[in-house]
């Protein structure tokens, strides 16, 4: 009899759980170690406002909402195409959790929720074979044939023929991503990427009284720009600065730049002239006229006062409303991001995410130098890497 290869799984999140699933149904003998006293910590906290699991978009806009380092040119149309989206709602389904899909093209479960999916999802794995060992904090390899994999400070050996490490970033450490992997494979000879915070808010250097009158207030129907990338929809005004969807597409290129700053455009609907125009005969209180002739809400009207006033004029109030510059002072703490940026560098590994350095060890998910803004993407990234890792640690 052929023995099954036998392949350790270092991280129990979506990546390191998908990348289990497809290993052991390539008939290998899978163990996946979690450093927590239970697997799916962060998806948990991620689906308590809804679980984005993916996305309706074709596969050119999803192969074009990944970024990060010197990415293999196709790796993500030919990644996520062994495992789309319409893969992920059938095998969502086969696990008796059914899919909606929203106004805006992401996909939820029914139940809006992540603990159905979960308990489900490992149901499903303990059925297939796969073992789980709890509270057992990864601290290195050995390499060579078998690997060793090194438990609570080097205290604890196991000896396993291939490894998936799906690790995550170092947003939300409190669920177990911290980071601490970077320096352990750093000290291997893997070049690392820093983790930087991505899909967060910014910060903003609001004055006590804009404060007052932003904080918690949306504003919709915006256009803004950093750089040369312009996105539509809406940002949260919040204490620190700002937050929302918008501004974490905009994540990446305001990173890129010397000094962050965005521009608004808070009547994309209209011309500067047009906006004069209904200014008709007024000639004082151009902010007060705005909130009624041009129905700017007085979130919109604390910030064009703060870095743009005060105005004399309705040209000149028209024109910052057109284009009011925001400069942004830094990006909030990674802890507090809903993901990272940075990872292992796309130089480390071949087409399989084989650690080139480090024969049978393999990486999936968030730990890798990539970044997708949320929309389902950033899930989606994972399950389609933990397949292709999974796969070809079995392969082997």
């Amino acid at each position: 009899m052929i023995t099954p290869k036998n392949i350790a799984v270092i991280g129990g999140g979506p990546a390191g759980l998908r990348s289990a699933e497809v290993a052991v149904q390539a008939g290998a003998s899978v163990t996946v170690y979690e450093g927590q006293p239970s697997v799916g910590r962060k998806l948990l906290i991620a689906g308590k406002s809804g679980l984005n699991l993916t996305n309706s978009a074709e596969p050119e806009t999803f192969a074009n909402a990944y970024s990060g380092g010197e990415m293999p040119e196709n790796f993500w149309r030919d990644c996520i195409a062994e495992f789309d989206n319409c893969a992920l709602r059938k095998w969502a389904a086969a696990l008796g959790v059914e899919t909606f899909e929203s106004s805006s093209g992401k996909i939820f479960p029914t139940q809006m929720k992540a603990a159905l999916l979960l308990r489900q999802w490992t149901a499903h794995l303990h059925t297939l074979g796969v073992k789980f060992e709890m509270n057992h904090r990864w601290s290195g390899l050995r390499p060579g044939s078998p690997i060793g994999v090194l438990f609570q400070l080097g205290t604890e050996v196991r000896e396993h023929d291939s490894v998936v490490l799906a690790l995550g970033g170092a947003s939300w450490p409190a669920t177990g991503s911290d980071g601490d992997w970077v320096g352990i494979l750093q000290s291997l000879g893997i070049a690392v990427s820093r983790l930087q915070s991505a899909n967060c808010g910014w910060e903003v250097a609001w004055t006590p009284e804009t404060r007052g009158r932003v904080e918690g207030q949306p504003l919709h129907n915006l256009c803004v720009r950093a750089g040369e990338t312009s996105v539509i929809g809406e940002l949260m005004p919040v204490a620190y600065g700002i937050e929302g969807t918008l501004i974490y597409h905009l994540g990446r290129t305001l990173r890129a730049m010397a000094s962050p700053e965005i521009r608004i455009d808070f009547k994309p609907a209209f011309t500067a002239e047009q906006l004069v125009r209904k200014m008709e005969s007024v000639r004082r209180n151009f902010i007060t006229e705005a909130l009624i002739r041009w129905k700017l809400p007085d979130a919109a009207c604390a910030i064009l006062e703060q870095f743009h006033g005060p105005f004399d004029s309705a040209e000149k109030l028209a024109l910052a409303a057109k284009d009011c510059r925001i400069p942004l002072l830094a990006p909030r703490p990674i802890a507090e991001a809903i993901s990272t940026a940075g990872g292992v560098c796309w130089s480390e590994l071949d087409e399989n995410l084989m650690l080139k350095k480090l024969p049978g060890v393999f990486c999936a998910g968030e730990m890798i130098d990539w970044e997708a803004p949320t929309g389902g993407f950033l899930l989606q990234g994972c399950f389609a890497t933990g397949t292709r890792a999974g796969r070809a640690a079995a392969e082997l």
